[in-house]
């Protein structure tokens, strides 16, 4: 489906000028048939049993059941880009100005300060839900975790092609826009970047989210925990240093509108694939 804004002209307020409209046009994904939604569910439930059964016989179950969970995390905090905070960071942390090495120069302080944010958010939450841990999951086995996790994971997999209503309880709220008009462009990276690392503060798209908070508490360990919000919010963090090249604000805005189905997709299949290789792991 594609809409388009035609260009136009319009009026100042005094009357005086006009100011020409720039043409846009967004170009969303349609979603896809339940045909060919359960299809891929299938596929993605076939491809992590099979995806167990290999690394069984070839790695430890705790080394394979560590690098599935980082990059679900990772990739957990790049899809949360497709929510209305990865949105407004993408389109209002940039660099002043027409591109050019100094203004990119003027702004890798607030990239900086932004990654700081999320330093700090990790931190905060990923201690917080360690110490919660330890005091009352500290003797939890892990295979019950690693279980109650994954069908978790499968559940929610399922949640994101639309065949099963899952429990969703987030904050609906977005990192406060007029701050831009209150403070330098370097504290509003910090203050977006401990908001956005805090990850319960603002709207959250992906329930990978709810994965990571799960191994975090579960885990039992404080360093564990930040460690996993560490490696979440990287991905959170990553696709702001897109502004480090030369790519225009309604080019970035277009491409993530155009996937923002796919992204879904792509959420639920890894969703759905890692928790049942997770699953065949410990059950095989």
């Amino acid at each position: 489906m594609k809409m388009g804004i035609g260009s136009g002209m319009y009026q100042t307020s005094q009357g005086n000028a006009a100011v020409a409209c720039v043409p846009d046009a967004i170009s969303f994904a349609e979603p896809r048939s339940g045909t060919v939604r359960f299809v891929t569910m299938a596929l993605a439930i076939a491809a992590g049993v099979v995806g167990g059964s290999m690394l069984n016989s070839s790695v430890a179950t705790s080394d394979a059941l560590t690098a599935m969970f980082v990059v679900l995390a990772l990739v957990g905090g790049f899809l949360s880009t497709w929510s209305p905070c990865g949105y407004s960071s993408l389109s209002l942390l940039r660099p002043a100005g027409r591109y050019s090495f100094g203004s990119v120069a003027r702004w890798t302080p607030t990239f900086l300060t932004h990654v700081l944010g999320y330093a700090v958010g990790a931190l905060v939450l990923g201690g917080a839900l360690g110490f919660a841990g330890w005091l009352l999951f500290e003797q939890l086995p892990f295979t019950y975790m690693v279980a109650g996790m994954s069908v978790l994971a499968i559940g929610y997999g399922v949640h994101q092609f639309g065949f099963l209503k899952m429990p969703y309880p987030q904050r609906r709220a977005q990192v406060p826009h007029d701050a831009r008009y209150r403070f330098s462009s370097w504290v509003i990276g910090l203050l977006y970047g401990f908001a956005l690392g805090m990850n319960y503060l603002t709207y959250v798209q992906t329930p990978m989210l709810y994965i990571v908070t799960g191994v975090a508490l579960f885990s039992g360990d404080v360093q564990t925990a930040i460690t996993i919000f560490a490696i979440f919010n990287i991905g959170r963090c990553l696709p702001v240093a897109i502004n480090f090249f030369p790519v225009s604000n309604q080019a970035a805005q277009a491409w993530l509108a155009r996937w923002q189905e796919r992204a879904v997709e792509v959420d639920g299949f890894l969703l759905l694939s890692i928790g049942s290789a997770a699953l065949t792991l410990l059950f095989i």
